[in-house]
């Protein structure tokens, strides 16, 4: 709880400091307080006299997942502040929403009860609305922030109406109780099946699987990159922590009951995403589709539902967000204003450094052994080929499909750039850039071992 304070109290503070006008001491006080609330939350597992709040149970789930989200939330801060600082009047604006929005997802982290989801959900969605819009001048980046809240504002009715359900089947807002109450009935409520269903429903939509993926592309494009970002590292994390969560603790006796159709959406989810990726020919509507497909791998954790589950979603997200955000960094370096995959083409040659961990993330997201995307995904894949060796297929089918657009984006970084192309040199990168860049490509290419060992 000590940590949830910290990060919030750092929100506030770089609210008032922005009045400065001097995005850096914004800047400074964002990051220290991260850093601060990153060890509290390491000291919650060792320090039983820390803060604790009803509705809100720090475990080593929670922990684990809530220092991951500081980690990005740092890197995508350090990377996105080159973009900030062109507005030294908006500078703490946006990173106050973003630290508001990561308050949300520590919450989603350690919630125990339905209230808490709820708000926790909130928390994180309504600053994203928000940074979606924030490019006032650009009409598409207003359309995502609309679509998002619309679309935002009907899952949200939908959970609300599958929690009021639920408690109507159970008598409890609990997870623990609303469990012991469906394992106490011979034949569970069918007020629970609907409203867990539902429930599902939101969760599904809030991690862009497929049918509930429509929003995604129109965001994804239309937000800045730096949201594109956020939402794809962060906001995802958050999703399937929660969902993680709760449908092994409040659910998980009826696994049986829904493991069958979230397996069916992470197989159409698998397609959907790699067959739209492919004739994709704008950046960020790739990573959209991409990052589809990527929920549909990610699912076959919540298929599977084994005590090792938690770490191998951990580690999944865990390999693909560092990918993200060595991407995203790159798109930003580019400037690229509309956003063409073409302006990738002979950057290892204009810059090597920037070609190579473009290459290096991209190879990682198509799963090429030895980086780290690869270990993730033999650590999704390998705990569900005992119970579900079809799905593996599938997704081994679609991993094949992935690797033909990602190579296609390589091709390119290392084709001979065309005459007359800007020269991307290590004086125009950004020095907090080309830090983020070195700490993603040392976690793609070393992170690996980690993740096995």
């Amino acid at each position: 709880m000590t940590a949830l304070i910290i990060l919030f109290i750092t929100a506030l503070l770089s609210l008032f400091i922005a009045f400065t006008k001097k995005p850096w001491m914004v800047l400074t006080v964002a990051s220290a307080g991260l850093i601060a609330s990153a060890t509290a939350l390491i000291c919650e597992s060792k320090c039983a006299n820390m803060l604790q709040f009803e509705g809100l149970e720090f475990t080593s789930f929670a922990i684990f997942y809530g220092v991951i989200a500081m980690i990005f939330a740092f890197l995508i801060l350090l990377t996105a502040y080159s973009s900030f600082k062109e507005t030294p009047e908006h500078t703490g604006d946006y990173i106050g929403l973003l630290l508001f929005s990561l308050c949300g997802a520590l919450i989603m982290f350690a919630f125990t009860d339905m209230f808490m989801f709820f708000l926790g959900l909130e928390i994180l969605s309504i600053p994203v609305y928000v940074m979606a819009g924030s490019r006032k001048s650009d009409l598409r980046s207003s359309e995502a922030s609309l679509k998002y809240f619309l679309t935002g504002a009907f899952s949200t009715g939908v959970v609300l109406f599958g929690i009021a359900w639920v408690y109507g089947g159970t008598g409890s807002f609990k997870l623990a109780e609303i469990n012991t109450a469906i394992m106490a009935q011979e034949t569970a409520s069918p007020l629970v099946y609907v409203g867990m269903l539902m429930i599902m429903a939101s969760f599904l939509f809030k991690i862009g699987a497929t049918p509930f993926h429509f929003w995604s592309p129109d965001v994804y494009d239309g937000s800045p990159v730096v949201v594109t970002g956020f939402m794809a590292t962060i906001v995802k994390l958050a999703g399937f922590g929660a969902f993680l969560k709760m449908f092994s603790m409040a659910f998980g006796s009826l696994h049986d009951f829904w493991a069958p159709a979230l397996g069916f959406i992470a197989v159409i989810t698998m397609f959907v995403g790699n067959l739209s990726a492919i004739k994709q020919i704008r950046f960020k509507r790739l990573l959209a589709y991409s990052s589809i497909a990527h929920v549909g791998y990610a699912l076959l954790t919540l298929v599977i539902q084994s005590p090792d589950s938690p770490f191998n979603l951990m580690a999944y997200l865990f390999a693909y967000g560092f990918s993200i955000i060595a991407l995203v960094t790159v798109s930003l370096i580019l400037n690229d204003e509309e956003d063409q995959i073409s302006s990738f083409k002979g950057l290892a040659r204009r810059n090597p450094y920037v070609g190579f961990v473009a290459v290096v993330a991209l190879l990682s997201m198509a799963g090429i052994p030895p980086l780290m995307g690869f270990f993730g995904k033999y650590l999704v894949f390998a705990e569900a080929i005992g119970e579900q060796p079809w799905l593996v297929a599938i997704a081994l089918l679609n991993s094949g499909i992935g690797v033909y657009y990602y190579l296609r984006i390589v091709i390119l970084t290392v084709q001979k750039p065309e005459e007359g192309s800007p020269v991307v040199s290590k004086h125009k990168v950004p020095a907090l850039q080309w830090f983020v860049l070195a700490v993603c490509a040392a976690a793609i290419l070393f992170g690996g071992n980690m993740l096995i060992f």
